[in-house]
This record gives structure tokens, sequence and C-alpha cells, in this order.
């Protein structure tokens, strides 16, 4: 079957993302009070990849908030993404190995982006060393190899207001074990958007074998940062 091409993101989105992702980061920290009444689950390792041409400085935010929910969260010490090199190839299976052994458990990946196409990647070539998947603002809906439904557990978050790749192509088939959760953020700021966060935050609370999909809080109107699936 022809895939449907991908149209670009409108250019005013893509002008305005800098500004968006800054909107992000002010929400992030007035919603702090709220935010620390996220779902905790039981401590097992995260790893946390960034995105294209992006280092594990702009994951910061994310890691240490998990990191405060309880979970030994590790960046993936690579440098900048510069994209699927031989040697991102050979490190991250590496990397997932000695996270996996050190802690004795599965891990939970979660990618931003490019790093959401990495963690599916993973997931694929080792599903009993992966937890689950939680990409954002990840196109790996255009790449037939990573489209198809995951071993494991996957949550694809993605936004209608993304300025950089086009947010159809960050969704997934929706199955037993997989689902889409839409947020209002943009991509620069999905990092440390207080709705993403809430949705990691749930997901990774979550017992190993008893997975259900995401449903937004009702608590204090903060269901009004999930605008639900089309």
């Amino acid at each position: 079957m022809t895939r449907p091409a991908w149209r670009r993101p409108r250019g005013l989105l893509s002008a305005t993302e800098p500004v968006r992702a800054l909107a992000s980061a002010g929400a992030f920290a007035a919603g702090l009070p709220l935010l620390q009444l996220a779902p905790r689950g039981e401590p097992h390792p995260v790893l946390v990849l960034p995105g294209l041409m992006a280092s594990d400085v702009s994951t910061r935010v994310l890691r240490t908030w998990l990191r405060r929910l309880g979970y030994p969260v590790v960046g993936w010490e690579l440098g900048r993404n510069r994209g699927p090199t031989q040697e991102i190839r050979d490190a991250l299976p590496r990397l997932l190995d000695r996270l996996a052994a050190e802690h004795g458990t599965a891990v939970s990946i979660v990618g931003q982006s490019l790093g959401g196409i990495f963690a599916r990647s993973l997931a694929r070539r080792a599903p009993r060393q992966v937890r689950q998947v939680i990409s954002l603002g990840s196109p790996f809906g255009s790449r037939d190899s990573l489209a198809s439904p995951l071993l494991i557990p996957s949550t694809a978050v993605y936004s209608r207001w993304d300025g950089v790749v086009e947010w159809r192509a960050c969704r997934q088939q929706v199955g037993p074990r997989s689902e889409n959760v839409a947020v209002h953020a943009s991509h620069l700021g999905m990092g440390h958007d207080p709705a993403v966060l809430w949705v990691i935050a749930d997901r990774l609370a979550q017992p190993r074998h008893e997975w259900q999909p995401f449903r937004p809080p009702t608590r204090f109107g903060l269901g009004v940062l999930f605008p639900g699936e089309d």
C-alpha cells in the first residue's frame, strides 16, 4: 500500500517554534506544584535520547524531573545527535545492555524527535531489554520499517502544533499495547511541556505487565491540556 505524502508544517508554526518552546518552559515552572502530583511507579532505569543535532543538555529538565520522581535516569552520553552514524549504531545497543544488566530489569526509553526513532529501533532489536518506548514528536510513521507495531508497550506523543515535523507522521497504529497521545506542545518544547511530562510520568508508573491506555487526568482541570485524538 502506498503511504500518503506528509504535508510540510505550516510556515507560521515553524516560525513561532522558538517562542512557543519558551512558553512551554514558562508553563513548566508555573506548573511545578501540580506536576508534583504526577503518578509515581516502581523505580526502574529510564534512558532518554535527544533529538537531531541536540545533546543531553536538551533533555536535562526532563531527566532531572524524572529523578525527582524516583527513577534512575541516564542520558545517552554520546554528545550531539548527528543522525544514525556508525558510532551511534554501535554505542546505543551497548548502552542498553549495560543499563539492563546493572539494574537487573528492562529499560524504559524516552526519545525526543529522532531520539524516538532510535528508541523504536532499539526495541525491535532487543525487546526483552526494553520495558516500553515513549516517543515525543518522532516522525517514525514515514519509515515503513518503524511504523509497524512494536512487541512491547509504546506511546507516541504528538502535537498538531508541531512546527518542525508533520504531526501525522508521529502517530502509530493503535493496538492492545500501542497508543497515540495528543498534546498542545511545540516540537522543541516537548521535553519540558507540563502535559508531556505528565504523560511520561503516567506511562512510567504503570506496572510492567499491566499496561493500559493513557487517560487524561481530571483533577484540577488538567484535562484541558490534552486535546484528544482525531
